[in-house]
């Protein structure tokens, strides 16, 4: 709980809407890449940056025991790598290889047209929608409210 009750509402039903209407590109990403739906969170997100495992386990929301296996297929498959961390030299850090970007790519070029419940909404709560959401994708890279008073 964000201690927002608010916040908390909107955010279930945030995810409740998304996952209600993703199955079918869900589906066609699998297909198209080969790799389990569960393996397909890995790569987009060392798309920003390499990572080592434990990242990996955070960003992909899973244990570190499941990350490793998923690590450990995807570089099977010669989509990723581990490199010693230059920062780091007790670390491995995980990286996409040309393959591994390929696959990004292909996975980038998958309609995602949205669910025509969207279509209810007037323009200008579309835009409102599509403002809110990019400011909230902008805050990935900002501080938060509390991390900057900190």
């Amino acid at each position: 709980m964000s201690g927002k009750p608010l916040a908390d509402q909107v955010w279930r039903q945030m995810s409740t809407f998304v996952f209600d209407n993703k199955d079918s590109w869900r589906r066609v990403a699998a297909k198209r890449t080969g790799l389990p739906f569960s393996r397909i969170r890995i790569p987009r997100r060392l798309a920003r940056a390499p990572m080592t495992v434990k990242q990996i386990a955070a960003a992909a929301t899973v244990d570190a025991p499941a990350a490793t296996v998923a690590v450990n297929d995807l570089e099977a498959r010669g989509l990723v790598v581990r490199r010693t961390d230059p920062e780091n030299r007790r670390c491995k850090l995980v990286s996409l290889t040309d393959a591994g970007r390929d696959v990004v790519a292909t996975i980038d070029t998958i309609d995602d047209p949205a669910p025509d419940v969207l279509a209810w909404l007037s323009s200008g709560e579309l835009e409102s929608l599509r403002d809110s959401m990019g400011r909230l994708l902008a805050s990935r890279s900002t501080p938060t409210p509390e991390s900057a008073s900190s």
